[in-house]
C-alpha cells in the first residue's frame, strides 16, 4: 500500500514536468515528441490514481505498466530534456 501512495505523486510530478518543458527539447534529444510524453505520463498518472490498492488491486497489471512508463520518463527522458534546456550538450 505504501508503494501505491508514493507512486501517485511521482506520476503527477512526471506529468506536470512533461507539460512544462519546451516541445523542441524532446526532439533535440531524440526522444518521442512532447505530446506523446504528455500523453504517456498523463495516462500513467491517471492509472496510478484510479488503481485503488496499487499492486494488489484488480488492475494490478495496468498499475505496473503505468508505474514503469512514468519511471522511464523520470529516469531517461527528464534528465536529457532538462540538460539540453540548460545549455548542456552543445546541441542548442
Amino acid at each position: 500500500m505504501l508503494i501505491w501512495i508514493v507512486a501517485i505523486p511521482v506520476g503527477l510530478y512526471a506529468f506536470i514536468h512533461s507539460l512544462l518543458q519546451r516541445a523542441d527539447a524532446f526532439t533535440a534529444v531524440d526522444k518521442l515528441t512532447k505530446p506523446a510524453w504528455c500523453g504517456i505520463t498523463g495516462v500513467g498518472a491517471l492509472l496510478l490514481v484510479i488503481s485503488v490498492g496499487g499492486p494488489v488491486a484488480s488492475l494490478a497489471i495496468l498499475w505496473l505498466v503505468a508505474l514503469c512508463a512514468v519511471l522511464v520518463y523520470l529516469v531517461d527522458v527528464r534528465p536529457k530534456v532538462t540538460e539540453v534546456q540548460q545549455g548542456g550538450g552543445g546541441r542548442w
